[in-house]
């Protein structure tokens, strides 16, 4: 794809609605510097110069979206209390459409990284994964049938806090079949059973080796955790993303399986962060909007590139991609 094309791709991009349905999740980052140790305990004192509130989770995924020129509208379940309201905050201040989140008693999901330098020292989470049962799982079921019909993709950001479930994907499946509509998901591990007869799963290494019940360590193992996993879930591809080695494709041509190795793009890896968000939006964002499975994967690889470049939950644009796309055997 040369750069022109991807150009006029980038411009079909305002144009795509998604709805990204999972688990919303506050990324909270506190940013010091380390230079000596606690008297106390053998651990490091960080003198905090930053605060910073950030997506996570399925908002992260939208948050991408956004970023990349297209129109997000999540939905999933925040809390009352005072992260949710932030949570709401963050989602309009990136024009993010909200209309489809369900409020419960449940706390909002927070992680919260302490940062010394670019190194991160530890991670705390405050967090409820109960189900969603009972009238309010009827509710947010009922709301999202009824909404379906008016996007071109759906993204299921599973991180297994209680929104993904059964019947939401007994859903979604029916409206793929009826309506042709893209259905990508970002897997967790004890979910898979969950996933059949999708678009496209993207699990990291870790996750695909859960999925297809095989540990993948070379190359044969690889093919063979991609080819179990696309016939076993009866899905349309596989994405695998495999960190410092780059990425994997799988895709179902009739009774073949056509995989597709992509090298990784990034030239420095400060945070891994929400890389798997960035990819998902970027393939899903790109495929809806004219591009092949196997040119989507490509840029997502690019911009998957950008944020692991960056320190915390970050997003690329389409400026970065381009400049990267110039210079890269892609083009």
């Amino acid at each position: 794809m040369k750069v022109e094309d991807l150009q006029k791709l980038f411009k079909n991009f305002h144009t795509k609605k998604i709805l990204i349905i999972g688990d919303i999740i506050l990324d909270r980052y506190i940013f010091g510097k380390v230079s000596r140790i606690s008297p106390e305990a053998p651990v490091p004192v960080v003198d905090v110069y930053e605060e910073s509130y950030r997506l996570g989770g399925a908002a992260n995924v939208a948050n991408n979206i956004v970023a990349l020129g297209g129109k997000a509208y999540i939905s999933g379940i925040i809390g009352r209390g005072s992260a949710g309201r932030i949570v709401r905050d963050l989602l309009e201040e990136k024009g993010i459409v909200q209309e489809y989140i369900f409020e419960d008693s449940r706390r909002t999901t927070v992680k919260t990284r302490i940062i010394g330098g670019n190194q991160q020292i530890v991670r705390f989470d405050i967090e409820d994964r109960k189900r969603l049962e009972g009238k309010a799982k009827e509710n947010f079921l009922s709301m999202l049938s009824k909404a379906l019909k008016n996007f071109d993709a759906v993204i299921v950001s599973d991180y297994k806090k209680g929104v993904v479930s059964e019947e939401l994907f007994k859903i979604l499946v029916s409206n793929k079949q009826k309506n042709g509509i893209f259905v990508a998901v970002d897997p967790k591990i004890g979910h898979f059973r969950l996933y059949k007869q999708v678009s496209i799963i993207t699990p990291n290494i870790a996750e695909a080796s859960h999925g297809a019940e095989l540990e993948i360590k070379d190359l044969k193992t690889l093919l063979k955790a991609g080819n179990n996993l696309i016939n076993k879930l009866s899905c349309d591809s596989v994405l695998i993303t495999r960190g410092e080695e780059g990425m994997s494709l799988f895709e179902r041509k009739d009774a073949d399986v056509i995989v597709t190795h992509l090298p990784t793009v990034a030239k420095k890896v400060f945070d891994v962060t929400g890389a798997g968000d960035t990819v998902i939006a970027t393939i899903t964002l790109s495929h809806i909007s004219g591009a092949s499975l196997i040119d989507s994967a490509k840029i997502a690889n690019v911009a998957a590139g950008i944020v692991v470049g960056k320190v915390g939950t970050s997003t690329s644009s389409q400026e970065e991609i381009i400049e990267i796309w110039k210079t890269h055997p892609y083009a």
